[in-house]
């Protein structure tokens, strides 16, 4: 995932302190924040040049009538943006120095919910006027003027939470996010396992380390509470996935453990089964309404709708018990998580920007903390979050690891994060691999095309009309770009939505409802939606934009074919920015049984230097050295600057 996105959800308590980088609009005074809708304007960097003017179109063969698209960047200047008609009436920024003043009529008309209108400027005695994206289904939000708004600012993350303003800005969060429904049918609400459910048991299951417990056949062999016994069921658990037969009884056993497992195989349940039927058998503090709240478990990961998604799977489990789960997350008011820790909170899920915050207020005591989980465990051990697991971790009254048991899981796992995993688990920690390491799940049909940059907005519409109204995730590399994908969708009368780390909370929770609901059954987002989201019915996955990494690839096609269903997921390769990731494709595509294009395995030949890739096995030298392909991708630019 990249940094970009990665921000906000670190964003409003932890790492804020980069986010003068990702205003909506940017910088001003960044040349990459100058978007035009010229028949260039989409090349890998999404913008072109202030000194480039538009060209007649958004997209080639359509015609947005760029008309009076302008920016100010001069002394004096008066420009006034009358926009793009039909595709709205305007978008505007300036770089205004000394009484430059702008008139921006907004994005006029579109489905989809931008908002009422984002005004930014940079210059003195600036005067701008602006008449915001008018007009959109879904909730894009209310905008800002002057800063007035729901938009990171600089400031202390602590004083951004509590609504004070430090540098002359910062705005306060005062998002309160309606309570989930508690009636027993919403609360156990799933949806239906595919045909190809039961493959999962054929998958090879490896476990490294010492003395390992044997597996669980059926739920009905461990020695759970019937309490628990009878949600598992409600819940739809008819049967353990592979790595829940082997997870749960490692975790019941008190080991610690890293699981790797492919996507949308059961993981959450691999670890909230066996937490809560400890605490159960343990037994737990009541304690609703004290000052500091000192839950037994701690469950974080990386972004807001999974925490959520696992604080929701988590209700299902301590149903009719006194185990109480909580979730706090970013972008939502501080004062609301304070009060829904203070009645109670056993079970805490949590992103961790607001998880540290809150510890800092002397909200959540940890001397009590008997289980710390980190769910998708390499993003939250990387450049993204492990300074905040260690700062965690070093809390002085949480408890050392060999006293408390720490649990990680994760569809991918490269080896540079098995070693950092080392420092927080204990020394006989257990590693279960469940297939290959890193792997994409056999039940997602994969497509890579070969598109280029100026192509690909032409493909995505001969897709999306070839497959209709079937639900369908879209990735692309920029957050402008996911508004703007959106947008043109829209605009060609295909209900469209977006979702990423500039978007208010509000607004990325009525993007995802409108999503599942099937009013809007295209979601186009970056790689904030790539972990961990489980929604029903996603057929298909695009990535517009390929990641940098090959994992992230891996967890992006993974939001369909979920649970044992099938999905289809297609790629558009360009060969001028995605060549480093033909090699690592071509083994992701042949470990899942899936055809090989010969120009792809072309295009690796050549980048190898004329040597034919080598698709390796897992090269398994001990616990904690599987590596998927031996395969290494560092960072590239275009992924720090999306990271969430």
């Amino acid at each position: 995932m990249i940094e970009e996105d990665w921000n906000a959800e670190i964003g409003d308590e932890a790492l804020l302190r980069s986010l003068e980088k990702v205003s909506l609009l940017e910088r001003p005074n960044d040349p990459s924040s100058v978007f035009s809708p010229s028949v260039d304007s989409f090349d890998t960097d999404e913008f072109v040049n202030t000194q480039h003017q538009p060209v007649s179109s958004f997209g080639r063969g359509r015609n947005f009538a760029a008309k009076g698209f302008q920016e100010g960047n001069g002394e004096d200047a008066l420009p006034q943006n009358r926009g793009f008609k039909g595709f709205g009436q305007g978008f505007h920024e300036r770089n205004a120095v000394d009484g430059a003043s702008t008139q921006n009529r907004g994005f006029k008309g579109f489905r989809g919910g931008f908002g009422q209108g984002f005004q930014e400027g940079n210059g003195e005695d600036a005067l701008p006027q602006n008449r915001g994206f008018k007009g959109f289904r879904g909730g894009f939000g209310q905008g800002t003027k002057g800063g007035q708004g729901d938009i990171p600012q600089s400031g202390t993350p602590s004083s951004r939470e509590r609504g004070t303003l430090t540098d002359g800005a910062g705005p306060k969060v005062t998002y309160v996010p309606p309570p989930p429904p508690d009636d027993e049918e919403a609360i156990f609400a799933r949806y239906q396992t595919g045909m190809n459910f039961d493959k999962y048991d054929e998958n090879v299951v490896e476990v490294s380390g010492l003395d390992p417990p044997a597996a669980l056949m059926s739920f009905a062999d461990t020695n759970m509470c019937h309490t628990l016994t009878v949600n598992i069921a409600k819940a739809g658990y008819s049967k353990p996935t592979p790595v829940q037969k082997y997870s749960i009884p490692i975790i019941l056993a008190g080991r610690d453990l890293m699981a790797c497992a492919q996507t949308g195989s059961g993981k959450t349940a691999a670890f909230l089964v066996p937490v809560v039927a400890q605490m159960m058998r343990d037994g737990v503090t009541a304690s609703s309404f004290k000052e500091q709240q000192e839950p037994e478990c701690i469950i974080t990961a990386p972004t807001r709708e999974l925490v959520n998604q696992i604080f929701l799977e988590a209700r299902k489990f301590v149903y009719g018990t006194c185990i109480r789960p909580v979730v706090i997350y970013g972008g939502t008011q501080t004062d609301y998580s304070i009060r829904q820790v203070k009645q109670g909170c056993n079970i805490l899920c949590a992103t961790p920007g607001r998880l540290l915050d809150i510890i800092g207020r002397g909200k959540i005591g940890l001397h009590n903390v008997k289980y710390l989980v980190l769910d998708e465990a390499d993003r939250m051990l990387d450049m993204g979050f492990g300074a905040d697991m260690k700062k965690l971790v070093s809390f002085p009254d949480m408890p050392q690891k060999d006293k408390r048991q720490t649990l990680m899981f994760s569809a991918t796992f490269p080896e540079e994060v098995q070693r950092l995993a080392g420092e927080f688990l204990k020394t006989d920690f257990l590693f279960v691999v469940v297939g290959h390491v890193g792997g994409a799940c056999s039940d997602v049909q994969q497509n890579i095309l070969q598109v280029s940059q100026y192509f690909k907005r032409d493909k995505l519409i001969e897709i999306l009309h070839s497959i209709g109204n079937e639900r369908t995730l879209v990735f692309v590399d920029t957050k402008k770009k996911a508004d703007f994908i959106a947008c043109f969708l829209c605009q060609e009368n295909i209900p469209a939505t977006s979702i990423h780390g500039d978007r208010e909370q509000r607004e990325r929770e009525i993007a995802l409802r409108d999503f599942r609901s099937g009013k809007c059954p295209v979601l186009v987002a970056t790689s904030v939606a790539a972990r961990g989201l489980d929604i029903e019915s996603v057929q298909h996955v695009i990535n517009f934009d390929l990641p940098s990494t090959i994992e992230e690839y891996v967890h992006r096609i993974g939001r369909t074919g979920r649970c044992g269903n099938t999905g289809k997921a297609v790629g558009f390769f360009d060969n001028n920015s995605d060549g480093h990731l033909a090699q690592p494709l071509i083994k992701v595509l042949s470990d899942a049984q899936q055809e090989v294009p010969v120009w792809l395995t072309e295009i690796a030949f050549e980048s190898e230097g004329g040597r034919l890739p080598v698709h390796t096995q897992k090269n398994y030298r001990g616990r904690g050295s599987v590596n998927a392909g031996e395969v290494r991708m560092e960072c590239s630019a275009r992924e720090i600057e999306s990271w969430d």
